[in-house]
């Protein structure tokens, strides 16, 4: 018995032009995200009032634009162009015949960051009504290494630039003693010798301006580290007035930067950081994120320069909007621990923070499987360290300690090998902002549409007539701009269509 297959024919014309709704199903993201952005208030949204120049894209469509595709791992402005061409939900998205090009959506994309903080807030504040986000109650704090868009090869160290400025100066006088010797001395290669000049010289002004900027970074590294080491002296000669203390006594910061210290040429903001638990190194930046423990749903974020978490508690804290919520507890592992950041946050009615202060095991002994008794709650006024160790070790702040692995890291899982995040599109540490904002903005969306149960706008339901009034002007637009004879068929049409509903297709009932 032979085979039976459906016919397909790739070179049908349709008649009539599709509806692309009919080609998106009613329970698709897009719909939602359609929706959230519809909800946001018209004022964050940038574009010309003049009204000079060529019609412009609607603000709220390339905002749903960039979301969308963020959301489903598209991040560069030529992909996202093409997207809009060749993917049928974003065609939808998109009406059907825009097409931002990706000179269009690079620009919003990054001219818009008041207006992705905006949406980053006002969503947060939808999923109070979507996914039951009303309090804040406990957050989990992490960061993540994001590669910038710059190879670490195109970095220099402080030692490395200092080495190459005293060698091409040295090549400098050498080209222009030969020089002197001829007015016309040419080399073995065919090459000029002021030409050789003048490069060397462009690469040592590079050179001397990386070197500054390193020595001016270092210079605020070193105040910081400067008061560290007052507070440690100070420690070392009490202890020494009793008695004799253990150890070395702390020395001072070094007056110079580090010979390993580097200057990247392509994202000067950038640095080179530990990456994949300390086995390799990345040019990045050290994203960081506050994650609500039951909705999972980002309500914080910031980038920064630091390749360490140690001074980012409290600025991540502060990232979290004031008309989200005030969480009550703040979850964090021992790179964030320090006394004088723990005290900060938790002043003037601020979260209690549960901060490791050694590196957590991976395997529990049996010793430790062992009821042990509650300890002693330390005296008033007790030290930092003191109060935090007898905070982790009691069985509320066990079972709180214990969701932080479990919220934050599969979050930034879903970004970086679900959505596929890793690397940065624009250059410098505010752009880099902004797309971490749009980032976290499509993760929440993306995570708001599934607590919700993948609920989407219905489609409103046309009466007979309003159908045939929709299909009459979808049928002028469409063959409107063939010929004359065409408007003569479109206007024979337009009675027919009056009287007989399109022929019968329509019930008279509502015409």
């Amino acid at each position: 018995m032979a085979a039976r297959f459906k016919n397909l024919d790739r070179n049908t014309p349709m008649l009539m032009p599709p509806d692309l709704r009919d080609w998106v199903k009613p329970n698709h993201i897009v719909h939602f995200i359609i929706d959230a952005v519809d909800r946001l208030p018209s004022e964050g949204f940038q574009f010309n009032h003049r009204g000079t120049g060529d019609a412009q894209y609607p603000p709220r469509m390339m905002l749903a634009l960039l979301i969308y595709c963020y959301a489903t791992g598209r991040f560069s402005s030529r992909e996202i162009e093409e997207a809009t061409h060749s993917d049928v939900v974003v065609r939808y998205l998109c009406g059907g015949d825009l097409h931002p090009d990706h000179d269009t959506i690079c620009t919003f994309r990054r001219t818009n960051r008041a207006l992705f903080e905006k949406a980053f807030v006002e969503v947060l504040l939808m999923a109070g009504e979507t996914v039951g986000l009303k309090k804040v109650g406990t957050v989990s704090i992490d960061g993540t290494k994001i590669q910038a868009n710059a190879s670490k090869h195109s970095a220099v160290s402080y030692k490395h630039a200092g080495e190459q400025v005293e060698l091409l100066r040295r090549e400098v006088e050498q080209l222009t003693a030969k020089a002197e010797q001829s007015d016309n001395v040419p080399l073995d290669d065919g090459l000029s010798i002021p030409d050789e000049i003048a490069r060397r010289e462009d690469r040592i002004k590079s050179l001397e301006t990386a070197r500054a900027i390193i020595e001016a970074r270092y210079e605020e590294e070193r105040k910081q580290k400067q008061l560290e080491y007052e507070a440690k002296k100070a420690v070392y000669e009490e202890k020494r007035k009793n008695k004799k203390p253990r150890g070395k006594a702390p020395s001072p910061p070094p007056e110079n930067p580090p010979d390993s210290m580097q200057y990247n040429f392509t994202d000067p903001e950038s640095r080179i950081m530990k990456a994949g638990n300390g086995k390799h190194f990345e040019q990045a930046y050290n994203a960081q994120a506050a994650v609500d423990t039951e909705t999972y749903l980002i309500v914080g974020q910031l980038v920064t320069d630091a390749p360490n978490d140690k001074q980012q508690l409290n600025p991540v804290l502060e990232s979290i909007p004031a008309d989200v919520a005030t969480p009550a507890s703040a979850l964090a592992d021992t790179g964030y621990y320090s006394g004088e950041a723990v005290a900060k946050a938790e002043a003037d009615g601020g979260p209690a923070v549960y901060c490791a202060m050694a590196k957590d095991g991976h395997h529990i002994g049996v010793a430790e499987l062992e009821k042990k008794p509650l300890p002693e709650a330390p005296a008033p006024g007790a030290p930092v360290k003191e109060q935090m160790a007898h905070r982790l070790q009691t069985p509320e702040g066990k079972a709180l300690y214990k969701q932080r692995k479990q919220t934050v890291e599969p979050v930034f899982g879903v970004i970086k090998e679900v959505i596929g995040f890793r690397r940065f599109s624009m250059r410098g540490k505010e752009k880099a902002e902004t797309e971490w904002c749009l980032v976290c903005l499509s993760y929440n969306l993306k995570k708001m549409f599934n607590l919700s149960g993948k609920c989407a706008p219905k489609r409103p339901i046309q009466t007979a007539k309003q159908h045939a009034k929709a299909l009459l002007a979808r049928f002028r637009a469409y063959f409107a701009p063939i010929s004359c004879t065409t408007s003569s068929m479109l206007n024979i049409l337009s009675e027919t269509t009056k009287k007989y509903c399109l022929g019968g297709i329509l019930t008279p009932t509502g015409c």
